[in-house]
C-alpha cells in the first residue's frame, strides 16, 4: 500500500495550491481529481467568466468611441467569444499539465502524485480511489485535506438542463448569443453576467432582484452606479420580485414575477440564468466514516482555521463553506499545509481579503464598507473621491467612478476599508489591504511618492483629505469629494474653509 505524508482531494485552486505548498517541504503528497486540474478557477468559472468580461469590456469601449460620432458600432459572434475562451483555457490547462508531469519525476524523488479517481475516506488515514476505469486504489496518509469545491447551486421546482434553463456551467457551452436572457439573482455572479452580455449588445437581458437594489450587501452608492450603468445598457432590472414559475414552454423560458404590490408579471425569454450561490461538493466522500462532523454551512471547523474535528483532516477552499473565491482557496490550501507541517498558529485574517467584482465600472474592495460600519455602530471617518479629480483618468477618458476610504474616528486614523469603483479598480487596494494587514495608519500612504499620472495617486488624496493637507478641498468641490464623520448615525462634514 503506498503511503503518503498529505493526501489532498481536489485539485482545485485551493487544493493545488496546498499540494505545491507540500512539495516546498518536501512531503509525499498525492493530490485526487476525479474531473479536471484547476477546477472552477479554470473551466465554467474564474477565468472563462472574466475572459469573456474582458472581451466585452473592449468592445463596450471601442462602439462607445465609434458610436459617439455617429457610425455604427463593431459587433463579434459567439464563436468569436468561444474561440477566445479556449485559448484562455488551453494556455493555463497547458501550464498546470506541464507543471504536473515535470513534477512527477525521479530527479524530484517523487515526492508529489497526481491521482486521477474519485477520492473517498475509508477511516482518517485511508483513502480509496475509484480510478476512471472503475479501477480502486487504496492508499495511506498521515494527513488529508478536503479541497473538493462547489458547484452551481439551482432552485427547488425548475429543472436545470444547461442548454435552456442553465447555471453558470451551461454558459460557455452555448451555440449562439441568446436574443433574450432572463438572470434569476443579483448577487455579483448576476451582475457580472448581465454586464458581459449587455456589453456584447446581442442579448436583451432581464435581471431579477429580490431586494430593492442589486448588490444589497454593498454600499448604495455602489449599486445605484451599477444600476444605472446595467440600465443604460438595456437591461430590465425587476426589483422587489419573487420570482413564482421558470418554466421551459416551447423551447423558450418563461418566467412569473409577483411583486409587494399586487401585481404579477409574465415574461417569455430564449434562455434562463441561475446565479443563487453555489453548492458544495462534498457529497459522496463519506466524511462520516472517517469520524468528520458537518455544519449547515459544509465541514465544520469552527474556530479551528482549517481543521475539522478530526485533527489530521483539514478543509479549504469552498468545501469550508467560508469564502468562495479563489484567492481565499489558495490562501486557506498554504496555509493548512503550514499548519500541519509547520506548526502555524497565528489564525488566519479574513478581514483584509482584497477582491474584484467585474461590473461596469470594476469594483475592488477590502475589509468594511460604510454599510457594516453602521450595522455595527462603528464611530468612522470617511473620504471619497471622485475619478474625475484622478489625472490618469482624466487621460483615460474613462472618469466615472470614485474612491471611498473608511478610518476609525479617533487621532490614529486605523484604515477600516476602502471600495474602489473604476478603472484599475483592482490594482488601487493593494496597498490599502497591506496597510490594514501591518496595522499600520494613514500617515504611511500619505507620504509615499507615487508614480505620475497613476489612479493610485487618487488614493494618496484621498489620506491627505483626512489629514486636511489635499491638493483639492471637499468644501469646494462638493460634488466630486467628501470628507465626513459618521457617529451615531449623525453625519458631520469635515475640512470647512
Amino acid at each position: 500500500m503506498e503511503r503518503y505524508d498529505l493526501c489532498i482531494i481536489g485539485a482545485g485552486p485551493s487544493g493545488y495550491a496546498a499540494a505545491m505548498r507540500a512539495v516546498d517541504f518536501g512531503k509525499k503528497v498525492v493530490l485526487i481529481e476525479k474531473d479536471k486540474v484547476g477546477g472552477a478557477g479554470l473551466y465554467n468559472g474564474a477565468l472563462s467568466s472574466k475572459t469573456m468580461w474582458e472581451l466585452s469590456q473592449k468592445l463596450r469601449t471601442i462602439n462607445e468611441g465609434i458610436e459617439s460620432v455617429g457610425r455604427k458600432g463593431v459587433e463579434v459572434s459567439w464563436s468569436d467569444v468561444q474561440k477566445n475562451l479556449q485559448q484562455a483555457t488551453f494556455d493555463r490547462k497547458f501550464q498546470y499539465s506541464c507543471h504536473i508531469k515535470l513534477l512527477q519525476s525521479e530527479a524530484l524523488n517523487d515526492i508529489f502524485k497526481y491521482e486521477r479517481g474519485l477520492g473517498s475516506f475509508i477511516d482518517n488515514h485511508h483513502i480509496e480511489i475509484l480510478k476512471p476505469n472503475k479501477i480502486k486504489k487504496i492508499i495511506y496518509a498521515e494527513n488529508v485535506i478536503i479541497a473538493t469545491g462547489s458547484k452551481p447551486r439551482s432552485l427547488p421546482n425548475i429543472k436545470v438542463d444547461e442548454k435552456i434553463i442553465m447555471t453558470s456551467d451551461g454558459v460557455d457551452h452555448m451555440k449562439e448569443f441568446p436574443k433574450s436572457m432572463v438572470i434569476v439573482g443579483a448577487g455579483v455572479i448576476g451582475c457580472e453576467y448581465a454586464t458581459i452580455f449587455s456589453n456584447f449588445g446581442k442579448t436583451k437581458v432581464y435581471l431579477i432582484d429580490r431586494s430593492d437594489r442589486v448588490l444589497p450587501f454593498e454600499d448604495e452608492d455602489i449599486s445605484d452606479l451599477i444600476s444605472k450603468n446595467l440600465k443604460e445598457k438595456g437591461v430590465t432590472i425587476h426589483s422587489k420580485a419573487k420570482l413564482e414559475r421558470l418554466i421551459q414552454k416551447n423551447g423558450k423560458v418563461e418566467y412569473e414575477l409577483s411583486y409587494v404590490d399586487g401585481r404579477k408579471e409574465i415574461i417569455t425569454v430564449e434562455k434562463a440564468l441561475l446565479s443563487v450561490g453555489r453548492k458544495l461538493n462534498i457529497d459522496g466522500l463519506h466524511m462520516e466514516k472517517a469520524g468528520v462532523s458537518k455544519s449547515k454551512r459544509g465541514v465544520h471547523i469552527g474556530d479551528l482555521n482549517t481543521q475539522t474535528n478530526v485533527p489530521n483532516i483539514y478543509v479549504v477552499g469552498d468545501a469550508s463553506g467560508h469564502i468562495s473565491l479563489v484567492n481565499v482557496g489558495e490562501l486557506e490550501g498554504r496555509y493548512a499545509v503550514e499548519k500541519i507541517f509547520s506548526k502555524k498558529s497565528s489564525p488566519i485574517n479574513y478581514s483584509n481579503i482584497c477582491t474584484i467584482m467585474f461590473l461596469q465600472p470594476e469594483v475592488a474592495s477590502v475589509g468594511m464598507n460604510e454599510k457594516n460600519c453602521i450595522e455595527n455602530n462603528i464611530p468612522i471617518k470617511v473620504v471619497k473621491l471622485d475619478y474625475s479629480c484622478i489625472a490618469r483618468a482624466i487621460a483615460m477618458r474613462k472618469t466615472e467612478g470614485f474612491f471611498k476610504i473608511i478610518v476609525t474616528d479617533d487621532e490614529n486614523m486605523k484604515i477600516l476599508g476602502m471600495r474602489a469603483v473604476g478603472e484599475h479598480a483592482s490594482s488601487a487596494i493593494q496597498g490599502v489591504g497591506l496597510l490594514m494587514k501591518m496595522d499600520e495608519n494613514i500617515h504611511e500612504l500619505a507620504e509615499m511618492v507615487h508614480p505620475h499620472p497613476s489612479i493610485i495617486e487618487g488614493v494618496q488624496e484621498c489620506v491627505r483629505m483626512l489629514l486636511n493637507k489635499s491638493v483639492f478641498k471637499s468644501s469646494i468641490f462638493k460634488d466630486k469629494l467628501s470628507c465626513y464623520r459618521r457617529r451615531n448615525g449623525v453625519i458631520e462634514h469635515l475640512q470647512r474653509l
